[in-house]
């Protein structure tokens, strides 16, 4: 049996996010959570102040034998737009900024590479402004956010921009989308 890792990616909105790495073969459990700010225990309404410094992120927990931590930065990569500083869409602070918060040196290292490659090839047509940083001071987010889009699909929001998040991963990574 293969040891379990985990990531943190902030990619705007937890939500989205979330419904993405849902769906994502080898990842074993998705929770919504704030992460490094200078906040203790944030609740959603100081988050969305900005004041907080915390990022909406999701934790990611999963099997490196079924999925590689490369394959999980692509699919972020290709689900969100790296190139909006603090903010994604019509979500705008701090708290929507897109981010990597690694727990180990080696997560760190791929992450570098990836942002890096990606760079170099100008993938996104403008500079990419996702931060690589350790994870620090992680919350989970109050239990409504949980499976938000599993629980809420036709809510205005899922259906506008979770949806469509959705649905490009289904079609762009198929092969490592959940049976």
């Amino acid at each position: 049996m293969s040891a379990t890792e985990t990531i943190v990616l902030g990619g705007g909105c937890f939500w989205c996010t979330e419904a993405v790495f849902k769906e994502v073969r080898g990842v074993l459990d998705v929770e919504s959570g704030y992460s490094n700010g200078q906040a203790t225990a944030p609740s959603y309404e100081q988050v969305c102040t900005g004041r907080t410094g915390c990022a909406e992120v999701v934790k990611l927990s999963y099997d490196p034998a079924q999925v590689s931590l490369r394959q999980l930065l692509e699919i972020f990569f290709a689900t969100h737009d790296p190139t909006q500083l603090n903010r994604q869409g019509n979500d705008v602070g701090t708290q929507y900024r897109s981010g990597i918060y690694f727990t180990t040196p080696a997560q760190k290292d791929v992450a570098d590479d990836i942002v890096r490659e990606m760079s170099q090839d100008k993938l996104f047509g403008a500079p990419i402004v996702t931060e690589v940083e350790p994870l620090a001071h992680y919350f989970a987010a109050e239990d409504y956010h949980q499976d938000f889009f599993e629980r809420n699909p036709h809510q205005g929001y899922c259906l506008a921009v979770a949806a469509p998040k959705v649905a490009k991963f289904r079609q762009t990574f198929r092969a490592l989308a959940k049976g």
